[in-house]
């Protein structure tokens, strides 16, 4: 579709702040129309090599916790480490020739082009694609309620949310229903809803696995990762999923190959585990949930872990960083940027962007309370400091960083809860906005600062509270993935294994 030019109207809007006169103006006209000669040529290049979507089945998601968008019976091999094993893929990442919708009205009806470098490494590998797994609406939210068309339900209490946003993926292989599922994180969306319903879920080194082929937030804190019932196969998922694929500047160019199952067979008796004062006691904390936390800890001391305490003041300042970042970020460039934004050599989504414009434009209303306070707060604190404060906020991440690797040469791991308390029940429909946001958006303290800082973290269920799932996350240094896995691989060898829920049907939305 060729640029239109600018009628009179729409050309004094452009030049307003740039002190141009009626004459420059009618001067400049045909200068600024000449450019979209470019514009237009670029669209026509475009189109000779652009994909076309494949012809895949896929059927409308059915599901008494509402945790399918689609479901699909996708195999490319027989062959390879994950042959016949299913796998959901969370709602956010393309699987081509299958709709994505995000979780959300205004990207409902688009279908990807081509697969994101996840699917095709999972599908190389001999996984099954058995569909698209629900998320939170554009994946900003901790809980399970703002996804279209209705909230996931929790598998251990269908009043209770699952955790978001990958809400979905932990779901389905809480329920024994795949064997495992991919999940994204930027505020600890892997993490949280693999605590609420009692799954492992590892969030990777920031660059580890390629984003490409996801529907972003903030370029600086997308994270893809596993979310499995158990720690060999979360490491077996990231042996398959890590590995720079040339398309995602948010890796390095070169990343040594780990074998992270293959470690697990390594002890990690003699680790030194560092217990993070600032992650207990929150004044949302259940003591219940951190007393859950202290008792795993004791597992990992008698199962020959050396344990200490530690303080990182920068934990609990690192939200603020992460507040900047995830809000003017994310109205910068997942909102008023169409997802993609600008100023980046990564692969984009053209097709993406224009139904998601043109989505956002005829249903942004329906956006969920969360997205409307991103855009409406980040909006704001960039015209007041024209991007000043995300600025300063991306200054201070090496700070946060330095803190916690300052703790990690005293420790090979840092451990706290993932959440401060277990999942909380769905509010309903009407309820206040402070109900709301504080359902939604409460639980990220812990999770958050390391989406900024980067290090990997991994969540394993603790032992239940009140019949619950609660969360023992473990961080460790920057591509130590392996010695993270290894210690929660040793938790739970310790505990005998994860519980699991009773599967839950006949619930309605």
């Amino acid at each position: 579709m060729a640029v239109p030019p600018p009628d009179p109207a729409r050309l004094a809007e452009l030049g307003a702040d740039l002190g141009l006169t009626s004459v420059e103006l009618e001067e400049f006209a045909p200068a600024v129309t000449a450019t979209f000669a470019s514009s237009d040529a670029v669209e026509e290049l475009y189109r000779r090599t652009a994909p076309t979507a494949p012809v895949r089945d896929w059927q409308v998601g059915e599901h008494p916790l509402n945790a399918w968008y689609v479901t699909t019976d996708i195999r490319e091999t027989a062959d390879g480490p994950l042959a016949g094993r299913t796998v959901a893929i969370k709602d956010n990442v393309s699987v081509a020739g299958v709709p994505m919708t995000n979780g959300s009205a205004t990207v409902e009806g688009f279908v990807p082009t081509r697969d994101a470098t996840v699917v095709q490494r999972l599908l190389g590998a001999g996984a099954v694609v058995a569909g698209k797994a629900v998320c939170e609406d554009l994946c900003f939210s901790g809980a399970s309620f703002t996804s279209k068309p209705a909230p996931v339900r929790n598998p251990w209490d269908p009043a209770r949310n699952a955790g978001g946003s990958s809400s979905g993926s932990a779901v389905l292989v809480a329920t024994g229903e795949v064997d495992l599922a991919l999940g994204g994180d930027q505020g600890g969306s892997v993490r949280i809803p693999s605590s609420f319903c009692g799954t492992v879920g590892h969030k990777p080194t920031f660059g580890l696995v390629p984003y490409t082929g996801a529907f972003p937030i903030e370029t600086t804190i997308d994270h893809l990762g596993p979310i499995t019932r158990t720690v060999a196969d979360a490491a077996l998922m990231l042996d398959i999923l890590a590995g720079p694929d040339g398309h995602d500047p948010r890796q390095p160019t070169a990343i040594d190959p780990v074998d992270h199952l293959g470690a697990l067979a390594e002890s990690a008796a003699g680790l030194r585990v560092g217990v993070v004062a600032e992650g207990f006691g929150h004044p949302n904390s259940d003591p219940a949930v951190d007393a859950a936390v202290r008792a795993a800890v004791e597992v990992l001391r008698e199962a020959g872990l050396t344990v200490g305490e530690v303080s990182i003041p920068w934990h609990l300042d690192a939200m603020h960083v992460w507040n900047v970042i995830a809000t003017e970020g994310a109205a910068y460039q997942m909102v008023d940027g169409n997802a993609y934004g600008m100023n980046w050599h990564g692969l984009y989504d053209p097709e993406l962007i224009t139904h998601y414009r043109r989505g956002r434009a005829e249903r942004g209303a329906e956006l969920s309370k969360t997205v409307k306070l991103v855009a409406m707060s980040g909006r704001h604190t960039f015209a007041v400091g024209g991007g000043a404060y995300y600025a300063m906020a991306q200054n201070l991440v090496p700070e946060v960083r330095a803190a916690f690797d300052a703790a990690l040469t005293d420790y090979d791991v840092l451990v706290m809860p993932t959440l401060p308390y277990t999942a909380r029940e769905i509010p309903p429909a009407d309820a206040d906005l402070g109900t709301y946001l504080d359902t939604a958006l409460s639980m990220i303290a812990n999770t958050a600062p390391f989406d900024i800082s980067g290090h990997p973290a991994c969540s394993v269920p603790t032992e239940l509270v009140d019949g619950l799932p609660a969360g023992l996350m473990i961080i460790g240094r920057h591509f130590a993935d392996a010695t993270v896995l290894r210690v929660a691989h040793t938790y739970e060898q310790a505990r005998g294994g994860f519980p699991a829920p009773r599967r839950t049907t006949g619930v309605s939305a």
